[in-house]
């Protein structure tokens, strides 16, 4: 069956429209607060001040030096980019936990809150379509808000969470995935049977996968520990998409996520790998099948046509064809 997309009412897209903006802007204040220093303040050492950095809650700190003109040039500052920035960020907080509300009132694609949580704390680091994309089910959404509705027989969320690494280059001691996820939930701990995957205390799962191209660009030390996987290579073509949804604990957070085309073709491949656990085929082929019906009917700025198939590698072509094969065969024949 060909996939069916239901429109969003216009009440569903002035809310998404208005999520999107701000969204914006309260995370550019957030960017702006995660770049400045936790703190400076004055320290005065045997009758003389200095400019301290403090560097964390704990009051860890390091000196910048006596009072001079410039530090006193730099601590006015740093408190106004402070100020500003937390002003900003609070007026527009309390709009968009409006526009959150509403989004989930109206049954809009949700997320789980705990990739909601990982994911805000992705984008306020700067790391999400730079760094990280999100694959598997919980990508889904974005999809649907780029063909305009909800795309139908289509799963769109799943009780696990699955990044892929995308950069092209990491800090030489450590990948910052790790960082990100304890500074979200300091319970999670790696599974020791498969690295390439960590686990809260509410045994949340998060797996890291990655393409054998951008092993390089991950550090030297990688926790999680993704194993590459030649398949990941297709989801890094094309054009990455970005839309702005909402977690079941009706906060925001951005998914950035592979070419839908590049997606639905590898659910497609995947649901033909003996590797693949039984249980996911059937999903991974509807999720397939349906993403390229609405693609065809709801994505113009994504093209299926001779130019994309002359770019498929071999092993996906066989799923190209189905698919236009399905299609065909699905088209209404004339009534007279």
């Amino acid at each position: 069956m060909a996939a069916q997309i239901v429109p969003f009412s216009d009440e569903e897209t002035l809310v998404l429209v208005n999520l999107a903006q701000q969204y914006e802007v309260w995370i550019e204040a957030e960017r702006v607060l995660a770049g400045l220093p936790y703190n400076l303040r004055w320290q005065t050492v045997s009758g003389r001040d200095y400019l301290y950095e403090i560097i964390d809650r704990q009051s860890h700190a390091k000196s910048l030096g006596p009072r001079t003109p410039e530090n006193e040039a730099a601590f006015d500052d740093y408190h106004a980019k402070k100020s500003e920035a937390a002003h900003r960020r609070d007026e527009s907080r309390a709009v968009l936990d409006e526009t959150c509300r509403l989004y989930r009132a109206l049954r809009l694609p949700l997320i789980p809150a705990e990739a909601s949580q990982i994911l805000r704390e992705a984008d306020r680091r700067s790391l999400l379509g730079t760094d990280l994309l999100v694959i598997g089910t919980n990508a889904v959404p974005a999809y649907f808000l780029e063909a305009g509705g909800r795309i139908m027989n289509t799963p769109a969320e799943t009780q696990d969470f699955d990044l892929a690494w995308s950069g092209d280059h990491a800090d030489a001691d450590d990948n910052p995935v790790w960082a990100l996820l304890k500074s979200v939930d300091s319970t999670y701990t790696v599974n020791t049977e498969r690295t390439f995957q960590a686990r809260n205390a509410k045994a949340y799962e998060v797996e890291l996968l990655v393409a054998p191209s951008k092993v390089k660009a991950m550090g030297r030390s990688t926790r999680p520990t993704p194993v590459p996987l030649e398949e990941q290579e297709w989801l890094l073509k094309g054009r990455f998409i970005s839309h702005v949804v909402v977690g079941r604990d009706a906060s925001p957070a951005r998914l950035v996520v592979p070419d839908p085309r590049w997606f639905a073709l590898q659910k497609l491949w995947l649901s033909v790998q003996d590797k693949r656990d039984p249980l996911k085929r059937g999903k991974d082929r509807r999720q397939g099948m349906a993403l390229l019906d609405a693609i065809q009917e709801g994505m113009p700025r994504f093209k299926l046509d001779a130019t994309f198939e002359a770019e498929l590698p071999d092993e996906l072509r066989p799923q190209f064809e189905n698919w236009k094969a399905d299609r065909k065969s699905q088209k209404p024949k004339p009534g007279w």
